[in-house]
Parts: C-alpha cells; sequence; structure tokens
C-alpha cells in the first residue's frame, strides 16, 4: 500500500499547530505515515511544544522564516512517503479525510493532485478550488470558481479543477519527480497553483474530493504581518504571469493593478482617509515584473 509524508509548515502558530497534530493523532490515516513539522524561525516555543506532546513527529527548525514554498520543499525532499500531503497547521482534519484522499489516489492513476474539501470553523463551505488565473480574475481579485464533474470508480462526487488549495493538498511523489518541487520564488501564495499548473501541462489531472472534509481557520500566519502579505500576494500574482503567460501580459498586469491602486490611495486621501497610502510603496514595488531563468 502506498505510503504518506504529512508536512506541516508553522510559523508562530504553536496553539494551533498542536490542535492540527492532535486531529491527526485522532484521526490518522490507515495506512503508514510520517509526520513532519517544519518551523520556520518560530518564537512562540512551537518546537518545543512539538517535540514534548510528540516526539514521533519530524521536526525540521529553520533559523530564519525560509516561507512556504521553501520550507515545504525541506520535508519533500528528507521524507519517502509515496503520496505527500500538504497541510497547514491552521487546519483541524476530520475523521477519513487523510484516508479519502489517499484511497482515490489509489484508484485514479491520473490524478496526480487531490484537494480535501474545506470548511469553515462554523461548518460552512470555504471554497479551495479555483480556475487558473486570468487577465480579469487577478484584476478583480477574484478566482474563478470553475469545476466540472469527474468520473470516478466508486461513482462519488469528486470534481476536475484546474487547481487546489495548499491548506490540504497530496500529490504523488512521482508528480514531483516529474514537475519539480515548490517553487521557492514564491515566498507564500500562489505556488499551490504553480504547482498544479506544471502538474497539468504535464498531462496529470487535478480533482477536488467533497468527501474529504477538513477545518481550515485560514490566515493566522498571515494576520502577524498584512501589509507585508499583501505585498506577497501581489508579488506571486506578477510571478505566475510572468512564468506562465510571458513578460509582456504581466506588464500589462502589473501597470493596470498599479493605476488601481494608486486610484484607490487618491480616494482615501480625497475622503481624508490617508491609510492606502502608507503601504502604497511597498505594493507597487511587488508589482515590479521579475527577471525568471
Amino acid at each position: 500500500m502506498n505510503t504518506m509524508s504529512i508536512i506541516i509548515v508553522n510559523w508562530n502558530t504553536r496553539a494551533i499547530l498542536l490542535d492540527c497534530l492532535d486531529s491527526i493523532a485522532a484521526h490518522p490515516p490507515s495506512r503508514s505515515y510520517d509526520v513532519w513539522v517544519v518551523d520556520n524561525a518560530s518564537s512562540d516555543g512551537s518546537v518545543a511544544a512539538v517535540r514534548e506532546r510528540y516526539p514521533y513527529v519530524q521536526v525540521i527548525e529553520n533559523a530564519e522564516n525560509r516561507g512556504f514554498a521553501a520550507a515545504n520543499n525541506q520535508a519533500i525532499e528528507a521524507s519517502r512517503g509515496d503520496y505527500v500531503l500538504l497541510l497547514n497547521s491552521d487546519t483541524i482534519v476530520h475523521a477519513q479525510a487523510l484516508d479519502h484522499m489517499a484511497r482515490f489516489l489509489d484508484v485514479h492513476h491520473r490524478v496526480g493532485v487531490v484537494g480535501a474539501c474545506l470548511l469553515n470553523a462554523d461548518g460552512t463551505l470555504q471554497p479551495s478550488w479555483s480556475a487558473f488565473p486570468s487577465f480579469w480574475s487577478e484584476l478583480l481579485g477574484r478566482n474563478i470558481r470553475s469545476r466540472s464533474p469527474y468520473r470516478t470508480r466508486d461513482g462519488s462526487a469528486a470534481y476536475s479543477v484546474d487547481w487546489v488549495g495548499g491548506a490540504a493538498l497530496m500529490i504523488r511523489r512521482e508528480v514531483i519527480e516529474q514537475v519539480g518541487v515548490l517553487d521557492e520564488g514564491y515566498f507564500m501564495y500562489s505556488e499551490e497553483t504553480d504547482w498544479c499548473f506544471r502538474a497539468r501541462r504535464a498531462g496529470w489531472e487535478i480533482c477536488y474530493l467533497p468527501k474529504a472534509t477538513i477545518v481550515h481557520l485560514g490566515g493566522q500566519s498571515s494576520k502577524k504581518a498584512s501589509a507585508r502579505m499583501k505585498a506577497e500576494l501581489y508579488r506571486s500574482k506578477i510571478r505566475f504571469y510572468t512564468k506562465h503567460y510571458g513578460r509582456r501580459q504581466a506588464y500589462v498586469l502589473s501597470l493596470t493593478l498599479r493605476l488601481v491602486l494608486h486610484g484607490k490611495a487618491l480616494f482615501e486621501k480625497i475622503s481624508g482617509r490617508a491609510e492606502a497610502y502608507h503601504d502604497l510603496r511597498l505594493l507597487t514595488r511587488a508589482l515590479s515584473v521579475p527577471h525568471l531563468h
């Protein structure tokens, strides 16, 4: 039976990280698995707490915040599971969720990536799939929740999608070996979109699985540095566009987003609320089109 490696990246989310590990211990997969926590230089005692409560968890302790992609890659390269599960520290695993995802890959051999059904803390749906970015979706800041029914072997519900969220994403190691690990040029945001884009381009199918339910609290690390995280979001959008759609289209998107930001800042100033100007330089700098090798 195919084995599983569960990878959790942490940055100063000690309490909810322990809750996440508690949920895995309460609802473990029924196959051989290992758990990895990659800590990005937390200062809240996360590493000591994990080692005390869960000594069997493999911990990678970084001296600096290396970002989501680079930290995941550390554990991806150190682990050996046939299936690799990226799991956010602010998630709570429900019963059989991990088994549902793994069994789906066991049976559907052309599916390279499967995403869980994410729920908010109150049990409502948190959409965790989308179509690949377009100019208008990026300009409007709205994901297009496009999906189509996927024909399953047992008739259960599943959907073919372009990409699934990295809060609970399971990928075959075979896919990683073919398309590579996460692009570390993304500090955070868009790295899972990029990964799924590369997998789809290599001929793999991406699926969203409603019966694999996992609670995702959302944004627990990014809340600690909101202005910087918004800048990282913009930087990631432009990097994805440059990498996959070309520099010309990336320049057009960058220019348009800059105009929108300046327009919003001017409106704030006219309205007597100057807050938008405080982060304008940071955000516009993040929209620079990178030179990719």
